[in-house]
């Protein structure tokens, strides 16, 4: 059996360096399990004098198996000719294995240190310890230096956005703000490069490649760029530094993937794109969120929170410490400074993103964007006009929040993508949702959500709906059947007395079938994930069209006036 379980190169900011780095995931079974004898030569050889390795197998032993490995790099490394280097270890949900990251200059060198560092680990029966880390660090030394990181220094202003949910919908009302002050916007997303508005190389671009396909534009004035947990962690982010950022929030999502177990974790992953913003810059985050208010004692920029609550702690602290913030106050989305009134931007009715005001999940995004957008010094005004005229249509904002209507009755089109997500659209729904209408909802999922997490959108759906029926997602399934996802949805709606749940294999199948049952003042929704134009397509041949910003506030005071 090897040690090395993987060698993964980060090429930029990561979860362990703000640089690029080599993370090795070693499996150190044969440290753990070795006779004590053993151990305490092996910790002898690398340095360490008066290490108490305990008994193999103990929890004792794990750890000095841990704090070794780091020691064992840094010394085949220093006897190659690389002296001061930084190592961290983490801990994997598997007991013997842990994850060891060290910064690199060159590529070549620095990948073959993590192969001598294993081999070391495999050869550990043999009882001349001093050969082999003397032979491994001879090994790195004759090895050719390679190329350097290609970590990207931008010459023009970077907006990121990370975070769970409302990344998108963010990064787009930034982008959207910045072409309305005249400027020449290229923005990377899930969706594809888009530059002044125009897709121009579809894909999912949310990983550390989309900055640097947005900045070979030379066009580009301002550059936006959605930053996702997977690309942090496999590769690192593509660009040394960002110039603001923003992080909307962490929920639960995609975690048992990459060792990323709990929303601590996550949050510390996300936290990444925060603390390589520019001391000079602004770090835009949720003060409503504590995981990631909390950022704000790792960051080197400068502080600026949105909160619903003007007088949340987070909004006093921040300000009290010289940062700014961004809030409602009597309905007007609203600057505040230290030792200044108020300034009151926009009405967050005048906002079509937040419905009125009724989507308050919306309205965090509208706050974040108004933030990233003053402080990456785009003019007041365009910031205000921006927000009007951004409206949750598929022009602005595709597969986000997206109405429809036709004989009276309405269809609503979003990601919804996880729990956060779903009561974000259940949240709109009810909004306008006429005294004794309807709720007739279409659930989904990707095949890598965990199990307790289809099983409470089941439960949700079931539970906040008229009617629910499962609509599958066939390029999504992701080594699950649909039978498996059936099982999991059907069980949580059976905890809130929903026995019968229909399934159907496409997202269009489920729609036809929701909107067949549906009557006059009705709600449909859809999470839509896989099929967003052929969702678009049918709807189109149905009759149904886009409803504007003036329609959806009708059918929000129609709502309310019941």
């Amino acid at each position: 059996m090897t040690s090395l379980v993987e060698l993964r190169v980060l090429e930029g900011p990561n979860l362990y360096f703000p640089r690029a780095a080599i993370k090795l995931t070693l499996d150190l079974t044969g440290l753990i399990e070795a006779p004590e004898e053993r151990a305490l030569r092996f910790a002898s050889r690398i340095g360490l004098r008066r290490a108490r390795p305990g008994k193999p197998g103990s929890g004792f032993r794990q750890r000095f198996a841990a704090r070794a490995v780091a020691r064992l790099v840094r010394q085949v490394a220093g006897e190659a000719g690389t002296t001061r280097l930084a190592v961290r270890v983490r801990p994997t949900h598997d007991v013997h294995q842990v994850v060891v990251a060290y910064p690199w200059r060159n590529r070549t060198r620095a990948q073959a240190l993590g192969r001598a560092v294993a081999s070391v680990l495999d050869a550990l029966p043999d009882p001349d310890l001093d050969g082999l880390v003397s032979r491994a660090a001879e090994t790195v030394r004759e090895v050719e230096a390679g190329p350097a990181p290609t970590t990207l220094r931008p010459k023009v202003p970077i907006v990121a956005v990370t975070g769970t949910n409302g990344k998108t919908t963010t990064s787009r009302m930034v982008a959207h703000i910045g072409r309305t002050a005249g400027m020449h916007v290229g923005w990377s997303s899930t969706d594809g490069i888009y530059v002044d508005g125009v897709l121009v190389e579809p894909g999912d671009y949310s990983g550390p490649s989309g900055a640097g396909r947005v900045l070979a534009h030379k066009e580009v004035q301002l550059a936006v760029t959605e930053t996702a947990r997977g690309g942090i962690l496999l590769k690192g982010i593509g660009l040394a530094y960002n110039d603001v950022s923003v992080f909307t929030n962490v929920s639960a999502d995609h975690l048992g993937l990459h060792g990323i177990d709990t929303l601590d974790q996550l949050a510390e992953v996300k936290s990444v794109v925060s603390r390589i913003t520019k001391p000079s810059g602004w770090a835009v985050l949720n003060g409503d969120d504590p995981r990631v208010y909390a950022t704000r004692t790792v960051i080197r920029a400068k502080p600026w929170v949105f909160s619903r609550d003007p007088d949340s702690p987070a909004v006093r602290e921040t300000l009290s410490e010289g940062g700014r913030a961004t809030t409602v106050i009597d309905g007007w989305l609203s600057v505040l400074v230290p030792d200044a009134d108020p300034d009151p931007v926009v009405e967050v009715v005048d906002v079509p993103m937040t419905l009125a005001g009724l989507s308050r999940f919306n309205v965090e995004n509208a706050l974040g964007a108004a933030s990233a957008a003053l402080a990456v010094g785009l003019p007041r005004a365009a910031v205000v006009e921006g927000l009007r005229t951004f409206a949750p249509d598929p022009a602005h904002n595709p597969g986000r929040m997206n109405f429809f209507t036709h004989d009276d009755v309405s269809v609503v089109v979003d990601l919804a993508h996880n729990e956060a997500g779903l009561e974000a659209l259940l949240e709109i729904m009810n909004g306008v949702r006429r005294p004794g209408a309807r709720l007739l909802l279409g659930l989904g999922a990707v095949g890598d959500r965990q199990d307790e997490v289809v099983d409470s959108l089941g439960e949700m759906g079931a539970r906040d709906a008229d009617v629910a029926v499962i609509a599958h997602k066939d390029r999504y399934l992701r080594g699950r059947s649909k039978d498996e996802l059936d099982v999991l949805f059907r069980a949580g709606a059976a905890r809130v007395g929903v026995d019968d749940l229909p399934s159907y294999p496409t997202e269009v199948e489920g729609l036809q079938a929701l909107v067949k049952q549906a009557l006059p003042g009705d709600v449909v929704g859809l999470m839509c994930h896989e099929d967003r134009p052929g969702v678009y397509d049918w709807l189109a041949d149905q009759g149904f069209t886009v409803d504007t910003p003036e329609v959806l506030q009708a059918k929000v005071r129609a709502a309310r006036a019941g």
